[in-house]
């Protein structure tokens, strides 16, 4: 069993700091500014308030050993993440915040280096709106199911449309739900395969634009309140770059189609997958475009694509079924424990076991 520290708060390795840190790229007194406990780690995260509803962050951290976190999530926010290193490397992620349970490793040596443009209420209702309307019809509709299921478990009862669920949803609240409740265990089997296909969704490549905005965001040569303009103007226009990468698809109409249903069929033969040349067969299309439509859409190859949901699949069992990780592990389709366990502790930084252990600790 693992002896990792955990976090159930994101605070918890965190020492309140000073804005005229040098290690800063650059600061104002307003900004609220915390390090990393030197035991777990090195590092600053820093928060530029924008507006009563905007908030800028830069976020610069490598924790020393790896770090297991497991908390409730702040809902009343959504986030544009600008990953410059770590996992997410090259990629910007939008990130709902629900009021839900979540579990994760944090790992030794890895740095982590991003910037976050943060919406609250009444930005966030807007701005997640926004983030709905451009997303495919099919991702639109299975955002929309999670969402309604997600509001029947918190709010109760049916929302009358999206605006309704969304306000409710993020709205501000006193307490926090039962800290045994996590996507693993609200989502239907159906809804928890489509929110495979839509964590793809909501991610995309950081485009050179971007990255110049990014670049700007960092050196940032104001002080006081044209500070706060510039970096305010320099936020929204990227979170605006992001939002209209979802209108320009890395394929054409063909190609998504066939890649898009190359990766359905993978979703649902884990335990049986077809060959790279059968699967590019049933979709109509040929082995070398079905693997360029894997890169671009969703920066991966059918096989890693393939392991990516396999693992995805597995987090939800390891959580929610009494089943031991050998079942997990056949039940995925994988014939060998030991590989799925190396290709779980790849992705996710933790042995399937310990990770199990941990989730059902609260659980229960």
């Amino acid at each position: 069993m693992t002896t990792q520290p955990r976090l159930n708060h994101v605070f918890d390795c965190l020492l309140p700091g000073s804005p005229s840190d040098p290690r800063l790229l650059h600061s104002d007194p307003s900004d609220r500014v915390f390090f990393y406990a030197s035991d777990l780690g090195q590092g600053y995260r820093q928060e530029i308030p924008l507006r009563d509803d905007i908030t800028l962050m830069m976020i610069d951290y490598t924790p020393n050993q790896d770090l297991l976190f497991d908390m409730v999530g702040d809902g009343n926010r959504i986030e544009f993440e600008f990953h410059l290193a770590g996992p997410h490397e090259g990629y910007s992620l939008y990130i709902p915040c629900f009021r839900l349970r979540q579990f994760g490793v944090r790992r030794a040596n890895k740095q982590v280096f991003k910037v976050e443009v943060i919406f609250r209420r009444p930005a966030l209702i807007k701005y997640a709106q926004l983030f709905m309307e451009r997303l495919s019809p099919k991702a639109n509709a299975a955002a929309k199911n999670i969402l309604q299921l997600i509001y029947r478990r918190q709010i109760g009862g049916i929302g009358r449309s999206t605006a309704e669920v969304v306000n409710q949803i993020f709205a501000p609240v006193a307490t926090e739900p039962a800290t045994g409740l996590s996507m693993e265990h609200i989502l239907t089997d159906a809804l928890y395969e489509e929110s495979a296909a839509l964590s793809y969704a909501m991610r995309c490549a950081i485009t050179p634009a971007m990255q110049r905005l990014i670049e700007q965001i960092l050196s940032c040569p104001y002080q006081g309140m044209t500070r706060r303009a510039y970096l305010t103007h320099r936020a929204l226009k990227l979170v605006d770059l992001r939002l209209n990468a979802l209108l320009q698809p890395p394929l054409n109409d063909a190609d998504m189609r066939c890649t898009s249903q190359a990766a359905a069929l993978l979703r649902t033969q884990l335990n049986q997958p077809p060959s790279l040349e059968t699967l590019a067969r049933q979709v109509g299309t040929n082995r070398l475009t079905l693997t360029q439509g894997f890169h671009k859409l969703y920066g991966t190859t059918p096989f890693g694509y393939l392991r990516d949901c396999r693992v995805y699949q597995a987090r939800r069992l390891l959580v929610t079924s009494e089943l031991s990780v050998t079942q997990i592990a056949s039940a995925v389709g994988y014939t060998s424990r030991s590989r799925f366990a190396t290709a779980f502790r790849k992705k996710t930084g933790i042995n399937p076991k310990a990770f199990q252990l941990q989730a059902w600790q609260n659980a229960r």
